[in-house]
């Protein structure tokens, strides 16, 4: 009695007290209590006490069926039948009581069942015993049909800690019992006022999709009084969800289940399709014509095979989509884009079409196809486009709302690109362009004219952009021309500028290009000046079109390209380009650069790197005092356009060169700005590109550098230096001359970083380090194991993974497994099979230790995410030490209590670790360690049983030297 009124009164101040910091020490003091095993009776309790509030009674009845699904193992054998009888009466003592409170006792019911076989329950399980208890209580009939409404919901909730045998036998109990499942429901039609439930539980199990065969459905007086509410007057919710899961009932399986099931389509569709008119239907509430659009548009989705054939038959329902997709309502008209994408790559596709034979008949059948449909998609494109047109009040739209026209432009893009698979970008642009036409007609001088229609129309010319073709020559030519005549209006400029980009390469390729190259870039310049947003797209375009059009860019038209650059580098006023966006001038000038003859590009070379230099020279001359305090972003800005120069300008000769030249600067930053991460990173990303570039011409600057980074890491353990040397291992690591160099700095830095690293604390302090430190590792395996795996510091960077492998951090977790895979992969490359012995002599020292801290991975110390990755690591070490390898795997699992897994379960997870380690698919590896992990992880008390066990963390200490 004391713990139920302490409950009461810690609900009370959660729900009532005024102080935020008592109600958050009233809920963490009942999250805590659902944990307990004195939940169990007190929630039971609570229920059936006639004086609990509201509050309590679901506060209460949310536990006993959390305690249910989660924790029913923490009941002895013999519970079963009392806790059974208890939320039986439960169920009758609500069965008119608060919703909330009678679903939640209906679920922990029905995870009873998940849990508890069917012969428990008697002959027939639950399903029986529901039927028998209807029977003889039918005043509560209402409250037990929720629960047979709920029960096939429970097949696939994973929130019931049943282990996955169970839950493959529950689904095959229910399945079993389909039709007494469905006999009671039927025996519930002659109550009028249930229909609407007796519908809703038919649909709930329908969605188990097994039992009963179209042929018999289709005369099924469940079916039949679902089929007849769609007459009447006020369409019945739960008669269109009936409809929509025999539709997808019927289409389990693809087009033979369909075929199976003919019978019952043959009964719906009709039905269906006699609903179309009341799409149009302007009295019709809206939520009616959602409910039929919705059933058009599952026949859509379920039927795509069979329309895509193009039957008269099916055609009825493509018109009757069409009619959807033209319903003023975009949450209506949007219910069709996925069948018209289902469509559009059964009608392109090949495989839809291996059934005819030879290629020639197969290109008939489709040509055929394509023709059928061509109207229909036609149509598609006109329908959907002025969607795309921003409202007259767009100014005052909130960050949501604009937020949700965007997710519509994008919505609308991808069904004009399925279109334009369909018909072809040619005739799509056609279409769109008579669109644009109507737009600007009249638009003359009238700068006042409306502007969104060309706004829209230009948007899905864009949305095309990559099924048109680079030698169209009727209608593009028009479209350049028109473009600098449009208003300069800023949301229509914007478009105007990603068009322009978006059609790059085909300005590189048609015959009037260099003509129309100069007027394009005007408009670029334009929208640069105009508007941040303008400029950002003005700045994207400019760099497509200096990609796809640079060998034209290479001559007149450099100058100008230069001015524009040096005008967005240096910040001038007259340009509104942000910062960021401003990269994309940079790469754009430099992939034009790329282009030129070498001594010409080492001159551009120099005229792009001018202006930045200037900057960074201006802060060092500043002197140390002031650089140190400088913003990472004032610095940062300059440095990343030196690493897209050095990424894009591909003549490693003069690269090499300029790099040279600016080591001094860089050198000044890093000795200056060691201590910020920022700077650095930008600073050896610019380094990292360098390299690539470059390569071995870097000459003596590449020393100066790495010797540099090895100094500072000592000092400030910035990740990204490791990330930078793990570049310089990928190019210089098999060069014989640069050997005892790269030996001395790798030693260097995995010594230090294994100093850093000596507890799972450190490693979770420091995830990046951990993570770029096991990426080099990697890259030493791969590109110079010769100087890695001899190696003094292998051994202590082994123990430092074993250490770290269940850090929670993702990307460091998953460099640790992908290290230590390598190295049990080493056999698989030919240099590295020289080294197995050297490995073997520390890995198998350590087999038992890593292969149980792989195993507490799998079972629980680390998110089920990271169940493929740890796996794969296992395997890797299984197939490197075979029958060793089974047996430290055997001896791991024998160390969990039966309490938490039988005997069955470890030897289905050890045989299938055993078949993947001799050479068999790897495949049938990943169920059963799945479902072992599942077990593993049902609930909390057993993972804890099973973490307890392998004691992860305390396998290592004192290991690491």
């Amino acid at each position: 009695m004391d713990l139920q009124n302490t409950v009461k009164e810690a609900l009370n101040a959660l729900y009532h007290h005024p102080d935020d910091a008592v109600r958050m020490q009233a809920d963490r003091y009942l999250q805590d209590f659902q944990r307990t095993l004195d939940a169990w009776q007190v929630a039971d309790n609570l229920l059936h006490d006639s004086s609990s509030n509201l509050e309590t009674l679901i506060f209460c009845s949310q536990t006993l069926r959390s305690k249910v699904q989660r924790d029913f193992e923490e009941l002895p054998s013999t519970a079963f039948r009392p806790l059974r009888d208890s939320l039986n009466n439960l169920l009758k003592k609500f069965h008119k009581g608060h919703p909330k409170v009678r679903t939640q006792i209906s679920i922990a019911v029905a995870a009873l069942a998940v849990h508890v076989p069917a012969e428990d329950w008697g002959d027939g399980g639950i399903v029986k015993w529901l039927r028998d208890e209807m029977d003889s209580h039918p005043e509560y009939i209402p409250g037990f049909l929720e629960l047979l409404t709920v029960l096939p919901e429970e097949v696939l909730n994973y929130k019931i800690a049943a282990r996955p045998e169970r839950r493959r036998q529950f689904e095959k109990e229910l399945t079993s019992q389909i039709e007494v499942a469905l006999n009671i429901l039927t025996a519930c039609l002659a109550i009028s006022e249930l229909k609407e439930q007796v519908l809703e539980a038919f649909a709930s199990w329908l969605r188990l999709k097994h039992g009963i065969p179209g042929s018999v459905l289709c005369t099924h007086p469940l079916v039949l009084t679902a089929l007849s509410s769609l007459n009447s007057e006020f369409l019945s919710e739960a008669s269109v969800n009936v409809i929509s899961e025999l539709i997808h009932y019927t289409a389990a399986g693809g087009i033979d289940g369909v075929s199976a099931n003919m019978p019952l389509v043959q009964v719906i569709v009709p039905k269906v399709m006699n609903l179309k008119t009341q799409l149009s239907d302007s009295t019709k509430d809206e939520e009616d014509v959602k409910a039929i659009a919705r059933l058009f548009a599952d026949m859509g989705d379920s039927y795509v095979e069979l329309i895509a054939t193009g039957s008269n038959e099916s055609m009825l329902i493509v018109h009757a989509l069409l009619e959807v997709a033209s319903h003023p309502e975009y949450d209506i008209a949007s219910m069709t884009f996925n069948f018209w994408h289902s469509l559009q790559l059964n009608l392109t596709r090949r495989e839809s079409y291996v059934q005819y034979g030879n290629e020639a008949s197969i290109e008939a059948e489709r040509n055929r196809r394509l023709l059928v449909f061509r109207p229909a998609y036609e149509s598609l494109v006109s329908l959907v486009s002025f969607r795309v047109q921003y409202p007259e009040d767009y100014q005052d739209l909130s960050y949501e709302d604009l937020k949700e026209f965007k997710q519509t432009k994008y919505a609308v893009a991808d069904v004009l690109t399925d279109a334009a698979s369909v018909l072809g970008g040619d005739a799509t642009l056609r279409i769109l362009y008579m669109k644009l036409l109507e737009a600007v007609a009249g638009h003359g001088n009238n700068e006042h004219k409306d502007w969104r229609p060309a706004e829209a129309a230009l948007f899905c010319i864009r949305a095309i952009s990559n099924y048109v073709s680079v030698v169209e020559a009727e209608v593009m030519p028009q479209i350049m021309a028109l473009l600098p005549k449009l208003p300069p209006q800023p949301q229509l400029l914007q478009t105007v500028c990603l068009t322009i980009g978006a059609y790059s390469k085909w300005l590189d390729s048609a015959s009037c290009g260099v003509s129309i190259l100069p007027s394009v870039l005007n408009i670029l310049m334009k929208g640069m000046g105009t508007s941040e947003e303008c400029a950002a797209a003005a700045a994207l375009a400019f760099r497509h079109i200096c990609d796809d059009c640079r060998k034209k860019l290479c001559g007149t038209l450099l100058q100008g390209l230069f001015h524009v650059y040096n005008t967005t580098v240096n910040g001038e006023d007259s340009v509104k380009v942000p910062a960021e966006e401003s990269l994309h001038l940079v790469e754009a000038l430099s992939v034009v650069v790329t282009e030129l003859p070498p001594d010409d590009a080492k001159e551009a070379l120099k005229l792009l790197c001018l202006p930045i230099m200037s900057h960074l020279q201006e802060a060092i001359n500043q002197g140390p005092e002031i650089l140190s305090k400088r913003p990472s972003r004032q610095l940062t800005i300059h440095i990343d356009r030196f690493a897209y120069i050095f990424r894009f300008v591909n003549h490693p000769e003069a690269v090499a060169e300029t790099i040279r030249l600016l080591w001094p600067i860089f050198k000044a930053i890093f000795d200056l700005r060691a201590w910020d991460m920022r700077t650095m990173e930008s600073l050896c990303r610019a380094c990292k590109y360098a390299v690539r570039t470059s390569g071995r011409l870097m000459g003596d600057t590449i020393g100066a550098m790495l010797e540099e980074i090895q100094s500072l890491y000592m000092q400030h353990h910035q990740p990204c230096f490791l990330y930078l040397s793990s570049e310089v291992i990928k190019i210089f690591g098999s060069d014989p001359s640069c050997a005892d160099y790269l030996k001395n700095l790798i030693e260097a830095l995995f010594q230090h970083t294994t100093r850093l690293l000596t507890s799972i604390q450190e490693f979770t302090a420091r995830p990046d380090i951990a993570d770029d430190c096991f990426l080099l590792a990697s890259r030493c395996i791969r590109y110079c194991p010769q100087l890695f795996i001899p190696s003094p510091v292998l051994p202590s960077l082994v123990d430092c993974s074993m250490i770290g492998i269940t850090v929670q951090h993702r990307e460091a977790s998953k460099s640790i497994l992908h290290f230590l895979a390598d190295i049990f992969d080493l056999a698989n490359s030919a240099i590295g099979a020289q080294f197995i012995p050297t490995r073997d002599h520390i890995i198998i020292p350590r087999g038992a230790s890593i292969t149980r801290i792989l195993v507490a991975s799998l079972t629980g110390a680390l998110p089920k995410s990271r169940v493929d990755v740890v796996s794969y690591t296992l395997l890797a070490l299984t197939r490197a030490y075979g029958s060793q390898a089974l047996e430290w795997a055997k001896e791991s699992v024998l160390l969990i209590p039966s309490t938490a897994i039988t005997d069955v379960e470890r030897s289905r997870f050890l045989a299938a670790l055993s078949d993947a380690a001799s050479g068999g698919d790897t495949n049938g590896l990943i169920v059963p360690v799945e479902e072992f992990s599942d077990v593993c992880r049902r609930n909390r008390a057993v993972q804890e049983i099973v973490q307890e066990a392998l004691r992860p963390l305390e396998l290592n200490l004192g290991i690491v030297s």
